[in-house]
Formats: structure tokens, C-alpha cells, sequence
């Protein structure tokens, strides 16, 4: 049982503008090699961040949607899942796991990663920040209807109290979260004032430089592509997501 409550955990996890001088410093026309091909569930949890990243980027990529257990065994046979968990994702010729491994390769090659070693850790902390909010929110289709008001009452205060403050100060006096162009942890952010809002729509009523930079990242094209219908975005997750990831994992709950 704790085993299968550590991969609910790891797997059900579950990441500009056009206005003159917020455009990033970033060629978002790239060519790949190969195919880039992702491996998860049909739905968010902690691949929504990779898709989002690749988005941006401007990278395509094809997904593989696992509905039943035996796919996962294979991958497992095969010796795809270093760790046993997915996301998996194709690229380079490599097979990646773990999810801040892959978005931080990602990150790198697309120059979203910062200008050096310390940028980089800036950016890596900031990063985390938001997973932690993420990660909150992506158990909430996991828990009981009982526990999930409890528990959204502790994500919102600790969203307003903990977590969106330190965005609030960080981008008061910059367009960025870390130097003078975009990176992954602007993306990242993006990505969970939205989730946010899908909860609780006014959050950000008492932000007004994080809602100011979430309209500005918005203005992205290659954001806007994604934000359309018929995007790879993925919606919230619904009982039909929950259902898959438990008969993925052969849990009866």
C-alpha cells in the first residue's frame, strides 16, 4: 500500500511577451533531430510542465498515453523507467526520466536556463517553489471529497501567504524571475497561476505585478498557440484520469 500511495504520488503529479522590451531573448523557430515523443497518462500531472516547456520552445512532439497496466509492465521489462516512474520522454536519443532532470535538459538546450551557474540556482529555487504549490494540487483528484475542502483551504493560504508573496517581490522590479530574459521558472510560474485561478479564480486580486506578468506572458505567441483549444494542453484532471492511473498502476482504491 505504501508503495502504491509513493507512485500515486510520483506519477499523479502532478510548467514573452509582445509588449516592447519583455520579448525574450530566446529563437523560439528550432529544429530537431529525431522525434521527441512523451509517455504519461492523457492527462496533466507532472508532464503538463514538460509540454508547457516545449511549448514555449517551440518544439513538436507526440505523446503515448498509457491506459492499461500491462503497458506499463513493458516499459518496466524494457528497462525505459530508470526509477520506475513515469514521465518518460524521448529526445536526443535518450530516454529521460525524472521530471526536473527533463525539464532542466530541456531548459538548457533552448536557452530558458540562464546565463550562468548562479542564475541557475535562482532559477532552480524558484522552480521548486512552484512544484511544491503544483504538487498540492495535482493530489487533490486523489484524495476523498471529504478531505479535498480541508485541503484546498491549506493550498490557498499557503499560495497567499507563503508562495505567491515571493513572486510578488521578485518580479516588483524585473520582467523576469531571474535575469534579463525568460527562462524555465517564468513558464513554470505561468503554469500555477493558472492552475490557481482553475481554484480559486481571485487569488490574484491582492498580486497585481504577478497578474500583470501572467497577462504579459499570455501575450506570447507561442503561449497563445497554447492556450487555444485544440492545443496539447491538457484540461483538469477528471474521474476518467484518476480511473486510468489507478488500473495503470493495477491499484483498486
Amino acid at each position: 500500500m505504501q508503495c502504491i500511495k509513493h507512485n500515486i504520488t510520483a506519477f499523479a503529479h502532478e510548467g514573452v511577451m509582445e509588449c516592447g522590451c519583455f520579448l525574450p531573448a530566446v529563437n523560439f523557430n528550432f529544429t530537431m533531430s529525431g522525434k521527441v515523443v512523451l509517455t504519461y497518462f492523457n492527462g496533466r500531472g507532472k508532464m503538463e510542465s514538460i509540454r508547457w516547456l516545449l511549448a514555449v520552445a517551440g518544439v513538436e512532439f507526440e505523446e503515448v498515453n498509457m491506459t492499461k497496466h500491462e503497458e506499463y509492465v513493458k516499459l518496466l521489462s524494457d528497462g525505459a523507467l530508470m526509477f520506475e516512474q513515469v514521465p518518460l520522454v524521448e529526445i536526443d536519443g535518450m530516454k529521460l526520466v525524472q521530471t526536473k532532470a527533463i525539464l532542466n535538459y530541456i531548459a538548457g538546450k533552448y536557452n530558458l536556463y540562464g546565463n550562468d551557474l548562479k542564475e541557475r540556482v535562482m532559477i532552480d529555487m524558484y522552480s521548486e517553489g512552484v512544484r511544491d504549490l503544483m504538487e498540492m494540487i495535482m493530489m487533490l483528484p486523489f484524495i476523498s471529497p471529504d478531505a479535498k475542502k480541508t485541503k484546498l483551504e491549506d493550498i490557498e493560504r499557503k499560495a497567499t501567504s507563503r508562495y505567491i508573496p515571493v513572486f510578488e517581490k521578485a518580479l516588483a522590479s524585473s520582467q523576469y524571475l531571474v535575469g534579463y530574459q525568460l527562462s524555465c521558472a517564468d513558464v513554470q510560474l505561468l503554469e500555477i497561476t493558472l492552475m490557481l485561478e482553475e481554484k480559486f479564480p481571485t487569488i490574484l486580486s491582492k498580486f497585481p505585478v504577478v497578474k500583470a506578468f501572467q497577462g504579459r506572458m499570455k501575450s506570447l505567441p507561442a503561449i497563445q498557440k497554447f492556450l487555444q483549444p485544440g492545443s496539447k494542453r491538457k484540461p483538469q484532471p477528471d474521474d476518467l484520469y484518476v480511473k486510468t492511473v489507478y488500473e495503470v498502476f493495477n491499484f483498486k482504491h
